[in-house]
């Protein structure tokens, strides 16, 4: 299949169809997507990862009209408490934890590694659900097990409930209302108020996967571009020389008052700090790549590096579950560190980029090997198999 044919994933739209007509732009159906797509991941198996201490987990609840939530780790009696209708149970960043969730998440590979937050899998009997609600950030809804309705509307009026656990609107009025199915994808712009409810007949509950894709809003990038840049301060990289000087100094009418020469000086120095393109695509780099504060790599164990690269060499290596890697030109970065190497080498690197793993392959590069080596004892790789 060529790059751009198109892709049952999307309605048989090519991806530049989708992202030209679809992405950030408006919903979309997909029924049978994935076909005989039912989920790999049983209830009780999804339970068990939320009983896990390292797992980020909630029960949503809606009862007597009012919605309560409560945040994991669970046990197994919690949910035995639970009643049969109208509750959820979600599990953050699955495929940190599954090759299969990892694997799922390759099939959206039509939107940037850089976009990409987490997959999220959701349980549900009948009923059950998280309210009508809004994302900042874009969704495919992948149907699992089960059946869930959809509704969805492009209202302007985002109000939330008051006192709320959760970002519940509070004047929702459905405009359209799908019922997917097992294997059915909803494609969700961010701002789109939307409602999904369990539907159930008491054969089979319904489980759903969100693959979510992150848009940061323009406050957050800014504030940590800034603090960015005064790392890049503190290093050195930019340099500002000499010290504020006022040897015009006038007679002030008011000693308390900050004058507008003053201002005018400060200004002149602070605008010396500059960036470029260069800044931005290293901040981007290391800022995307960056695990989530929650995310712990466990060190593997040393082993000498002929033996690491004979490794290499017969089974090849694959980013752990939980690593990001990103690259630009030939700087690639990985869990927030970056890594330079030639046009040759980086051929190497992209295809760990691109594709989490690469096949069996003996490296001639010392400094590659290395490279990959550090990485490896860091936890960042591993060998499949």
């Amino acid at each position: 299949m060529t790059k751009n044919a198109s892709l049952p994933l999307l309605g048989n739209l090519t991806p530049t169809q989708f992202l030209v007509e679809y992405w950030q732009k408006k919903p979309l159906l997909i029924k049978n997507a994935i076909a005989g797509f039912t989920g790999f991941l049983s209830p009780e198996e999804l339970a068990g990862l939320a009983c896990e201490e390292e797992v980020q987990s909630r029960i949503v609840q809606h009862k007597h009209g009012k919605w309560s939530l409560k945040n994991g780790p669970f046990d197994e009696q919690e949910f035995s408490k639970l009643p049969k209708k109208n509750w959820t149970l979600l599990v953050q960043s699955v495929n940190h934890y599954l090759p299969e969730a990892s694997e799922l998440l390759q099939q959206f590979d039509f939107i940037p590694h850089a976009r990409l937050d987490d997959l999220m899998v959701s349980y549900a009997p009948d009923g059950g659900g998280v309210g009508p609600h809004f994302d900042s950030y874009d969704v495919f809804l992948l149907q699992g097990q089960g059946k869930r309705l959809w509704q969805m509307s492009e209202q302007r009026d985002l109000s939330l409930v008051e006192d709320a656990p959760l970002r519940i609107l509070k004047n929702f009025e459905a405009e359209q209302e799908w019922l997917l199915e097992p294997g059915d994808i909803l494609y969700l712009p961010p701002q789109v108020a939307h409602w999904g409810i369990a539907v159930s007949d008491g054969s089979e509950d319904c489980m759903t996967y969100s693959i979510g894709f992150r848009a940061p809003k323009h406050q957050e990038l800014a504030s940590e571009f800034l603090g960015f840049m005064q790392d890049r301060l503190a290093q050195e990289k930019l340099v500002l020389t000499g010290m504020y000087q006022d040897s015009n100094l006038k007679l002030a009418d008011h000693p308390a008052e900050i004058s507008k020469d003053m201002v005018h000086k400060v200004g002149e120095i602070l605008s010396k700090i500059q960036w470029s393109e260069d800044d931005i695509t290293e901040f981007l780099g290391q800022y995307l790549s960056e695990p989530k504060p929650d995310i712990v790599f466990e060190a593997n164990k040393k082993l000498s590096l002929k033996v690491f690269n004979d490794k290499l060499g017969k089974i090849g290596i694959a980013l752990d579950l939980k690593s990001q890697m990103l690259f630009s030109g030939d700087t690639f970065y990985l869990n927030g560190e970056a890594a330079s190497f030639n046009v040759e080498t980086g051929n190497v690197l992209r295809t760990l980029s691109d594709n989490r793993k690469i096949l069996p392959h003996r490296i001639e590069d010392p400094v590659l090997l290395q490279q990959l080596y550090d990485w490896y004892i860091a936890g960042y790789l591993y060998f499949e198999g």
